[in-house]
């Protein structure tokens, strides 16, 4: 009786406590890439490990970068009628759809719950997607200090917040000290000239899985118009959340047959940066309107989903964000 009433509680209070998720299949494999020629260098000489013997490396020859992780998960049983992708934004890996800062599950497993064959990737010289050596190939890189992210991704009330430890009233995002260390873990650099390798390496991956449902976060939304604007063949929807950049404009008709969702959390308007992006991606999408398309554009805190930072899929109502998504992948006929 006592065991019985326990189970009843858990059931009703941890609503976490999910069934399983079933996997058909699932891996991980490299795309894209191309070949550079290094020379001129000196050989290297060097202890690669404590009781280890020295090393002599030349590093002049040929290289692979631009290369791009990917890592799939099928369930079972599958009911998303295409592969849903899953790109992230600047300084920031595959990671942000795997989990938040504060240990809740992230939206791969929403989508997956959902029978969605999911890719996350790593884009080009970020997480595993491997890197190329600087300056000779890829610029330096751009690193971001602790106070970044939480003064221009909308979790703090300004500049000085971090110091203050101040937040934006309503605030979703997890803002305990062990939370934001956790999502600075895995705030990596990035390059500022690898743009037309990260595009080739998206347009590879959409070749090898096939048309695709995109949902693109930040500088990622940014990426994904550009790269549907070359390929737009290999799109079945596009999901836009808070996109940094637009596509170019005098080619927004290659988007007008794809369906296109615009997505923004609380503040935008107000923020001297966010509104500055926001009002050139409405400019965009009115082009792709001109020309035919449909963008439809969402913003949260008008659908009662209220304070989001940036970081939407991490914020602690991240769910209800999720939902609207499946819900309107389902009205493209992309879900059954």
């Amino acid at each position: 009786m006592r065991s019985a009433g326990l189970l009843a509680w858990l059931c009703l209070a941890a609503p976490a406590l999910a069934q399983p998720i079933t996997l058909d299949r699932f891996g991980s494999f490299h795309v894209g890439g191309r070949q550079v020629e290094i020379s001129g260098k000196p050989v290297i000489e060097y202890l690669p490990t404590v009781g280890g013997a020295p090393l002599r490396i030349d590093p002049n020859g040929t290289y692979v970068v631009g290369g791009m992780y990917a890592q799939f998960m099928v369930p079972a049983p599958m009911r998303g009628q295409v592969p849903l992708m899953l790109w992230h934004g600047a300084y920031l890996t595959g990671v942000t759809y795997e989990t938040t800062p504060d240990g809740r599950e992230g939206w791969l497993h929403f989508f997956l719950r959902r029978g969605w064959a999911t890719y996350v990737t790593d884009a080009v010289e970020r997480g595993r997607s491997g890197t190329a050596m600087s300056p000779d190939i890829f610029s330096p890189p751009v690193f971001l200090p602790s106070f970044n992210p939480w003064e221009r991704f909308r979790i703090g009330d300004g500049a000085g917040s971090f110091a203050r430890g101040t937040t934006l009233p309503g605030n979703q995002f997890p803002t305990d000290r062990e939370s934001y260390t956790a999502f600075m873990r895995q705030v990596v650099p990035r390059y500022l000239n690898t743009d037309e390798d990260v595009i080739a390496a998206y347009i590879a991956l959409l070749e090898r899985v096939g048309p695709s449902a995109v949902v693109a976060h930040s500088q990622g939304g940014a990426f994904a118009w550009q790269v549907a604007q070359r390929r737009p063949d290999l799109f079945r929807a596009l999901v836009l959340v808070e996109p940094a950049g637009t596509g170019v404009e005098t080619d927004a008709a290659k988007l007008k047959d794809i369906p296109q969702l615009l997505i923004y959390g609380d503040y935008v308007d107000a923020d001297p940066r966010w509104s500055v992006i926001r009002r050139n991606a409405r400019r965009f999408s009115d082009a792709i309107r001109a020309a035919g398309g449909q963008v439809e554009d969402v913003d949260l805190p008008s659908r009662g989903i209220r304070g989001n930072s940036h970081m939407i899929m991490m914020d602690r109502n991240g769910d209800e964000t999720a939902q609207l998504i499946q819900d309107w992948l389902a009205g493209r006929g992309l879900w059954r």
